[in-house]
C-alpha cells in the first residue's frame, strides 16, 4: 500500500476537512486512536486520585472554605455531601472509562462525546483563569488541562476519524484490491 507523500497545506477549508475518506472495514487501528483511548484512561486515573485526595482532605477543606458559618466536620450532612460528590465523580469516571473502551474499539460517537467534554473542560479552565478565579499550576490544573489538549489532538486526527468511520455505510467502500 503506497502512502501519499504530498505535503498538506497549512490551511484547509472546513468543508474539505469534514469529508471522510472511503470506508475500509479492514483498516488497522491507528496510533492516534490507541493513544486517545490511553489518554482518556489516564484522565480516569487522575480523577480517581483527585477523588481520593478530596476525601482525605475533606474536613480541612470544610473548615478552610466555610468560615462565615460554623460547620461541624463531624455533622452527618457534611459526610453525606462528601458521599454525594464521590458518587457523582465515580459515575463520571465510569462513563469516561466506558468511553475509552468504545473509542479503542473504534466507535465514532464516543470519540465525538469525549472531544466535546474535553473542549468544555479546556474552555472552562480558560474562563476560570481569565476571570482570575483559578491559577494554572502543575499540582492543580496543568496536568488535566494537558491531558484534555492531548486527547483533542489525538482524537481529532484524520487517522482517528477515518478509523472511527471505517464502517459508515454512507461512505464509498475501498476497492478490495487496495
Amino acid at each position: 500500500m503506497s502512502r501519499d507523500t504530498t505535503k498538506r497545506p497549512a490551511f484547509e477549508p472546513a468543508s474539505e476537512l469534514a469529508q471522510a475518506g472511503p470506508r475500509d472495514p479492514r483498516m488497522r487501528r491507528p496510533v492516534p486512536t490507541s493513544m486517545g483511548a490511553a489518554l482518556v484512561l489516564l484522565r480516569v486515573f487522575a480523577g480517581i486520585v483527585w477523588l481520593i485526595a478530596l476525601a482525605a482532605q475533606w474536613n480541612d477543606l470544610i473548615a478552610e472554605q466555610v468560615v462565615d458559618i460554623p460547620i461541624d466536620p463531624d455533622d452527618p450532612a457534611v459526610g453525606a455531601a462528601l458521599w454525594v460528590i464521590l458518587a457523582f465523580g465515580g459515575v463520571l469516571l465510569l462513563f469516561d472509562l466506558v468511553m475509552a473502551l468504545l473509542i479503542y474499539l473504534g466507535f465514532n460517537w464516543p470519540r465525538i462525546v469525549v472531544m466535546v467534554f474535553s473542549t468544555l473542560s479546556i474552555s472552562g479552565t480558560f474562563a476560570a483563569w481569565w476571570a482570575g478565579d483559578q491559577n494554572i499550576a502543575l499540582d492543580q490544573t496543568l496536568f488535566t488541562l494537558a491531558l484534555d489538549i492531548l486527547i483533542m489532538l489525538a482524537l481529532s486526527s484524520r487517522a482517528a476519524r477515518d478509523y472511527a468511520r471505517r464502517n459508515d455505510r454512507r461512505l464509498p467502500r475501498v476497492p478490495a484490491s487496495a
